[in-house]
C-alpha cells in the first residue's frame, strides 16, 4: 500500500507501551466443556447457555454438518466429522476439562466407544459424553428403572432407540413419538407440545421417570413443570447432557432450576 500521501499523525498525549498485566484463569476457571453441536440443531446451545450459567463455567462450540433428515444412514455419516469438529472447539494446547457430542441418536447409532475414540484423535485422556450415555447416567443417578420415552423419530429409530437403553438396564415401559424425520421440525416443537405428551405418558402407574430424546428438542425448560406434574423425575437430551459434562469436568455443586437432576 503506497503510504506516501499519508498525512502525518499528530503526537500523542500519551503513549504507553509495554505495560504491566496480570493472568488469571480466563473464561471457563472451574469447568471448560467442549460441544460438537450438529449443523441444524437450533436448541443445545441455547439451553446449555442457560442452564450453565454459571460462574467460572464455560462451553465452547463446534458446528458439524448433518442430513436434515433423521435416519440410521445420515446419523452414521455423522462420524467422519467428529474428530475434525473436536480439533475445532479451542486449540489442542487450551484446556478443556470434557467433551459433548450433541446428537442422541447419532450418539446412540454410532456407539459410545467410537464418540469417544473420535474425540480422543484431538482430545486424549479428555471424558466424552452425548445425549444418550448422559440420559443413562442420569436415569440410574436417579434411580429411575422403568421409563416413559419420548421421541421425534420414525419408528426404525425408536425401535433402535429401545433395544439401546433396554440394554443398558432401563425398562422402556411407555413411549410417544411424533414421527417426524425432519430435524428441523423437531426444533420447532412447542414446549408446551412436549411438556402435555411427556405428562401424558409419565403419569402411567408403570412408569418410574421420564426421558424427552432428541437434542433439538426444546425440553430442559420443562423438567421441572413435568416433574410436578408426574411426581416423578424426569430428564432430556440437552438436559442430561448439560449435567453430565459438568460432573466430568469435575463440577460437583447443585445447580436450582432445573430439576432433581441438578440437585443431586
Amino acid at each position: 500500500m503506497d503510504t506516501t500521501d499519508r498525512p502525518a499523525m499528530r503526537p500523542l498525549a500519551i503513549n504507553r507501551t509495554n505495560l504491566p498485566y496480570e493472568t488469571d484463569r480466563g473464561t471457563g476457571a472451574r469447568a471448560r466443556i467442549g460441544a460438537i453441536v450438529l449443523a441444524t440443531d437450533h436448541t443445545m446451545e441455547h439451553e446449555w447457555r442457560r442452564m450453565l450459567a454459571i460462574p467460572g463455567v464455560d462451553f465452547y462450540a463446534a458446528r458439524i454438518w448433518n442430513d436434515g433428515q433423521i435416519t440410521p444412514e445420515t446419523l452414521r455419516a455423522l462420524g467422519a466429522d467428529i474428530a475434525p469438529a473436536t480439533r475445532l472447539i479451542l486449540p489442542n494446547d487450551e484446556r478443556l476439562d470434557s467433551v459433548a457430542f450433541g446428537c442422541t441418536s447419532g450418539a446412540m447409532v454410532l456407539g459410545d466407544a467410537f464418540v469417544e475414540g473420535e474425540v480422543h484423535k484431538h482430545r486424549p485422556g479428555v471424558p466424552v459424553t452425548s445425549p444418550m450415555l448422559a440420559g443413562i447416567a442420569a436415569l440410574n443417578a436417579l434411580a429411575v428403572k422403568r421409563i416413559a420415552l419420548l421421541t421425534p423419530y420414525m419408528q426404525a429409530i425408536n425401535d433402535m432407540m429401545r433395544a439401546h437403553i433396554e440394554a443398558r438396564g432401563v425398562e422402556v415401559v411407555a413411549m410417544g413419538s411424533f414421527n417426524n424425520p425432519d430435524d428441523l421440525i423437531a426444533s420447532s416443537i412447542a414446549p408446551e407440545t412436549l411438556l402435555n405428551a411427556a405428562i401424558e405418558l409419565g403419569r402411567a402407574p408403570e412408569v418410574d421417570g421420564v426421558f424427552i430424546s432428541c437434542s433439538s428438542f426444546r425440553a430442559a425448560g420443562v423438567i421441572e413443570r413435568l416433574e410436578a406434574a408426574t411426581g416423578k423425575p424426569a430428564t432430556a437430551s440437552n438436559h442430561a447432557m448439560a449435567w453430565h459434562a459438568l460432573r466430568l469436568a469435575g463440577y460437583r455443586e447443585p445447580v436450582d432450576g432445573w430439576g432433581k437432576l441438578f440437585k443431586l
